[in-house]
C-alpha cells in the first residue's frame, strides 16, 4: 500500500524511497516487528483465556522408565498459551499489506501459504487446547489437508506466466543450469509437495524448547530473502546464473516481514516463554519457507539453509525406524534436541536452544554462499 506512494516523488521527493524494494524489505521486517511487540501482550492475554496450559511435550515414549519431558519441563510450561502462531500471521500479513506490491501473484502465493498452513495447524491446536482432546487432527487428515493445498498451489504455478517455466525444472545446487528441463506433471506435484509439506513438518518437530524452531526460522527466513533478492534482481541473477524470477523482489519483502515478526515473535518466546507457536506458527513458517524456496527454484538449498530442521525430522525418522526394526533406541528422545536435554550431563534448555541457533546461523550462510560456488 504505502509502495504507492512514491507516485507522488514528483511532489514530494522523498516519496520516491518507497519504490526501492530494499527499503521496503527493512521498513517491512521492522513494521512487523512492532506489530508483534505491540499486540503480543493482548494475543497472550486472549490466548491464556482460550486454551490455559495443557501441552504435548513431543518426545516419543518406548519404554515406561525412560525420563520423560513431562518431568524436566514439568510445573514450568504447563499453564503457558500455546496458538501463539496467530500472532505471527498477523504481524507478516499486517506488514505486507503495508509495504509490498500487492498485485504481486506470486507475493499472494506466499500469503496465501502460510495462511492455509497456518490454518491446518490452529485447527490441530484448537482440538488440543480447547477441546482438550491430546490427539489433536489425525496425522492422516492433516497430510491430506496439506496435500491438498499442495495441489492448488502447483495447479496455479503451472499456469501463471512468472513460474510455468521454472516450476517444471529442478534445479541443483552447484549446477548453472537445470539437471531435468522439464518434469512431467506428477513429478511437479511430488516435488512441490516434499518442499512445502516437508519444511512445514520438519519446522514443527523442531518446536520444542523455548526460543528453538522461531529462532533457525529467523536465520532461514534472512537468507531466503537474500536469495530472492538475487532472483528478483536481473543483473544480480545473471551474474550469479541463478534463475531470475519476475517480482521476486516482492518475496524479499515477504521474507523482511516475516523475519521482523519472527524476531518480536522470539521477544515472548524466549526463556521463559510467555507463549509458544504450536502448530499453527511451526506449519505456517515451514510451509512459507518451502513455498519460496519453490517460487525462487532454491528448492534443494533449503536442506543446506534449513540444515537445522533437517536434522531434527532425520532424528525422529531413524528413531521410529530403528526402534521398529530392533526395538531399541538410537536417540535418548527424539526430536534430536531433547536427546541433548536428557543425556548424562545433560545441557540446560537455554544453552541446546543457542548452540542450535548457531548451527542454523552457520547453514544459512553455507546455503548463501552456494549462489556462488556454480
Amino acid at each position: 500500500m504505502l509502495y504507492y506512494l512514491h507516485l507522488l516523488s514528483d511532489d514530494i521527493s522523498y516519496f520516491r524511497v518507497f519504490q526501492y524494494i530494499t527499503v521496503r524489505i527493512v521498513a517491512g521486517a521492522g513494521t512487523a516487528f512492532l506489530i508483534s511487540l505491540v499486540l503480543g501482550p493482548w494475543v497472550i492475554r486472549q490466548l491464556t483465556r482460550l486454551c490455559g496450559g495443557d501441552r504435548y511435550c513431543g518426545c516419543d515414549r518406548y519404554k515406561e522408565d525412560l525420563p520423560t519431558l513431562e518431568i524436566l519441563h514439568g510445573e514450568k510450561k504447563k499453564n503457558t498459551p500455546t496458538m501463539g502462531g496467530l500472532l505471527i500471521i498477523l504481524s507478516i500479513v499486517g506488514a505486507c499489506l503495508l509495504w509490498a506490491v500487492l498485485t504481486s501473484p506470486i507475493l499472494w502465493l506466499a500469503l496465501l501459504t502460510l495462511c492455509a498452513m497456518g490454518a491446518i495447524g490452529f485447527a490441530d491446536d484448537y482440538i488440543k487446547t480447547v477441546k482438550r482432546d491430546s490427539k489433536g487432527l489425525r496425522a492422516r487428515t492433516k497430510l491430506l489437508l496439506q496435500a491438498l493445498w499442495v495441489v492448488l498451489l502447483t495447479g496455479v504455478l503451472l499456469v501463471l506466466p512468472a513460474t510455468r517455466d521454472h516450476v517444471r525444472q529442478l534445479m541443483v545446487p552447484f549446477f548453472k543450469t537445470p539437471i531435468i528441463p522439464e518434469m512431467c506433471l506428477v513429478c511437479v506435484f511430488l516435488f512441490v509437495a516434499l518442499v512445502v509439506i516437508g519444511a512445514s513438518n520438519a519446522v514443527n518437530l523442531t518446536d520444542g524448547l523455548d526460543g528453538l524452531a522461531i529462532g533457525c526460522a529467523s536465520s532461514v527466513t534472512l537468507a531466503y530473502m537474500v536469495m530472492a533478492y538475487v532472483a528478483g534482481h536481473a543483473v544480480l541473477a545473471a551474474y550469479l546464473q541463478v534463475p531470475n524470477v519476475p517480482e521476486a523482489g516482492e518475496l524479499a519483502v515477504f521474507c523482511g516481514c516475516m523475519l521482523g515478526a519472527c524476531l518480536g515473535f522470539l521477544w515472548f518466546n524466549c526463556h521463559p516463554a510467555l507463549v509458544f507457536m504450536g502448530d499453527t506458527g511451526s506449519l505456517a513458517l515451514g510451509g512459507a519457507i518451502g513455498c519460496v524456496a519453490v517460487l525462487i527454484k532454491q528448492e534443494l538449498t533449503l536442506v543446506v539453509v534449513g540444515g537445522v530442521f533437517v536434522l531434527e525430522a532425520l532424528s525422529v525418522i531413524l528413531q521410529v525406524g530403528f526402534f521398529k526394526w530392533k526395538r531399541r533406541r538410537i536417540f535418548i528422545c527424539s526430536p534430536i534436541h531433547h536427546h541433548f536435554e536428557l543425556k548424562k550431563g545433560p545441557w540446560s534448555e537455554t544453552q541446546v536452544t543457542v548452540r542450535f541457533w548457531i548451527i542454523s546461523i552457520i547453514f544459512a550462510l553455507i546455503g548463501v554462499l552456494l549462489l556462488k560456488i556454480r
